[in-house]
């Protein structure tokens, strides 16, 4: 059995894209119709930078999606495939779920730029800069890490808030998982970190506390933009972020879609429950993220990346 996986924020980097473009009028499409859904050039933005400008989550989020699936079209165009044959699920990490459902066709390619450029926006405006951070503890499991960020929201209550806010956002493999909160409370997390068993923490360059509770507003904004938005079945199961579990019911997508802004990212475990379901190989699509985070969860699976036209046509004949 095999998943098609597709990376979530921080995979975005100066050039993404231009080589594929360069190679593949199927590429190229992609790129054109995700810049004229957005009214902006979007793609000369991934090719040329800034990357002050690229970083911004409004354009990382569809940026990220736009290179991935440029890289399953070419596959699907130039090697005569159908996800749909090739794949028993898919699955993203964070905005990469999104990726998914447009890869399966749930969503088609122009709503899942809209919706993520609206995602992106919504996640920025939930928490004014500054307010919020996120940090890395590397060496950590959930265990630990759930203890950490426990224990850094402990005090007196921030100014203008109930209580301080330190919860697990991203529990991506064994060894790394992301917390998320208030400044005042990551940054406490990461000075009790080392002495609390973790290996070590760094606060991560991001603009907002995502999957937190701080992002209720944004996942507010995305519940009424989701609930215009048309989601179809997907072509195969896609498992969830908040649940890691498969989803393939309309409704139940949409839902999960809302939860999963203040919700945290369960990717070890999804990948876990995608192998024990009998998923023998992981392929990811326009990143090299995931990878090395699915052999660190499954060290028996066999997990490729594909960005290049190289990596594309060797995956086309092994399919």
């Amino acid at each position: 059995m095999r998943a098609f996986i597709f990376p979530g924020q921080g995979s975005q980097s100066v050039g993404m894209g231009k080589a594929l473009a360069e190679a593949s009028a199927e590429a190229r499409a992609v790129f054109q119709e995700v810049d004229e859904v957005l009214g902006q050039h979007l793609f000369r933005l991934m090719s040329e930078g800034p990357e002050d400008q690229l970083q911004l989550t409004e354009n990382a989020q569809p940026a990220i999606m736009a290179n991935a699936i440029a890289t399953l079209r070419v596959l699907e165009k130039e090697g005569g495939i159908r996800l749909a044959d090739k794949a028993d699920y898919v699955a993203g990490h964070s905005l990469g779920e999104y990726t998914a459902l447009c890869a399966a066709g749930a969503i088609d390619l122009a709503t899942t730029a809209l919706l993520l450029k609206h995602r992106g926006l919504a996640m920025q405006a939930a928490v004014p800069v500054g307010v919020g951070a996120m940090a890395a503890l590397l060496g950590a499991d959930i265990d630990k890490a759930r203890t950490i960020a426990e224990a850094a929201a402990e005090g007196p209550a921030p100014e203008g808030g109930d209580k301080w806010v330190c919860t697990v956002a991203n529990d991506n493999d064994p060894s790394q998982v992301v917390i998320s909160g208030h400044r005042g409370a990551i940054e406490r997390a990461v000075a009790l970190a080392k002495d609390m068993g973790a290996k070590r923490a760094v606060l991560l360059p991001v603009s907002a506390p995502f999957h937190c509770p701080l992002m209720q507003p944004a996942a507010d904004a995305m519940a009424k933009a989701l609930a215009d938005a048309r989601i179809d079945a997907p072509l195969v199961p896609v498992f969830a972020n908040v649940t890691a579990s498969p989803v393939g019911d309309v409704d139940t997508i949409r839902r999960l879609l809302v939860e999963q802004v203040t919700g945290m990212v369960r990717w070890r475990e999804s990948v876990l429950a995608m192998a024990e379901t009998g998923v023998e190989r992981f392929v990811e699509f326009g990143g090299k993220v995931l990878t090395p985070m699915v052999k660190r969860i499954a060290a028996d699976v066999d997990a490729v990346s594909v960005v290049t036209m190289a990596e594309i046509e060797a995956l086309a004949k092994a399919l």
